[in-house]
């Protein structure tokens, strides 16, 4: 039974890294350029443009994440995304109509129940070339044979894999100009950045003392170390992430969580397991685990997972979100 739990709970991570990974790390182009080319620039913030670059102008040469070279003549009019951070990105930017594919685990915004479905765990190649696209968005767990078969199709596939907000708006203003929707892109990133400084200010008296240490879990005996997106909101939120020693994602050492003692526990409020055990149940029911401060002080709270863990528009919402949970009477003042 424990090595069944155990092989669930890696089936539901790699599902819910599938389902959220999606935006690039990519910085916005820069028309100024003499050959108008576009370099991919990871974890920094692109300076706004000016009016006058809030037109695109062609033909437009980028770098996507993982630095292959693609060039548009002119903006993209049918666009696929297979990643559910991309399509609430080109959605916000006004894109509707120019959409002509979605992956199987897009749900937001609404009107994305009504595009046709590209597949999820493997793409579906067939139904992607035969929707005809300029343009193919994709995240950073699209398989390399799946892209290659694309590209080897003449397809322009951009790829992304945004590890930090900085990296997650430089990708949306790069998107934004080679689709010629710069000026919606530059609206799309004031808001974010908005609520982010709200949070930011909101934290910003705390002394290292003050900050909460904070447990997160996604998957069942699952959490984030550094190197991953969730760890850096937490730290915008003002929080400590106890699995800050760790990189990347890792199964938990429960004795490890009892010791750090967070003050804070969050969880993603939409997944349960096989017996229809919610996290906050699962993790209220360890062994010794009633112990740590944040499940006696009743501090532990469930987030909207796809605000928070998808890098797209929303997610600075879920920054908000998260800093409620760990400072209420700051955020809510």
């Amino acid at each position: 039974m424990k090595n069944m739990r155990k092989i669930w709970g890696i089936w539901l991570l790699a599902l819910m890294l599938a389902v959220v990974a999606g935006c690039g790390t990519n910085n916005a182009a820069n028309n100024n350029k003499p050959t108008n080319e576009v370099e991919q620039g990871q974890n920094t913030t692109t300076p706004a443009p000016t009016q006058d670059e809030l037109k695109t102008t062609y033909p437009l040469t980028v770098k996507d994440a993982k630095g292959t070279e693609l060039t548009f003549e002119s903006a993209p009019q049918k666009i696929v995304s297979l990643a559910p951070s991309e399509t609430e990105g080109l959605f916000a930017l006004g894109l509707d109509d120019q959409v002509v594919g979605v992956s199987d685990n897009d749900d937001y915004p609404d009107a994305v129940k009504d595009k046709p479905r590209m597949g999820g765990w493997q793409v579906n190649v067939e139904a992607v070339v035969a929707a005809k696209p300029d343009l193919v968005l994709s995240g950073n767990l699209v398989d390399e044979a799946t892209v290659k078969s694309l590209t080897d199709l003449g397809i322009k596939v951009y790829q992304s894999d945004a590890k930090t907000l900085d990296g997650v708006i430089a990708n949306i203003r790069a998107v934004a100009q080679i689709t010629d929707h710069q000026a919606q892109g530059e609206e799309v990133v004031s808001q974010m950045e908005k609520e982010r400084d709200q949070v930011v200010e909101a934290v910003k008296s705390l002394t290292p003392e003050q900050r909460s240490k904070v447990y997160i879990e996604f998957s069942p005996g699952w959490t984030v170390g550094k190197g991953e997106f969730m760890d850096e909101m937490i730290t915008l939120a003002g929080g400590e992430n106890i699995a800050s020693d760790m990189t990347g994602w890792n199964e938990i050492n429960e004795e490890n969580i009892i010791k750090a003692n967070p003050d804070v526990i969050l969880y993603a409020s939409s997944v349960v397991d096989e017996n229809n055990k919610t996290l906050a149940d699962i993790i209220k029911g360890r062994s010794g685990w009633d112990q740590i401060t944040a499940i006696k002080e009743d501090r532990i709270v469930g987030l909207n997972d796809n605000l928070l863990s998808r890098p797209g528009p929303r997610v600075t919402q879920g920054l908000i979100e998260m800093a409620k949970a760990i400072y209420p009477e700051l955020m809510n003042k």
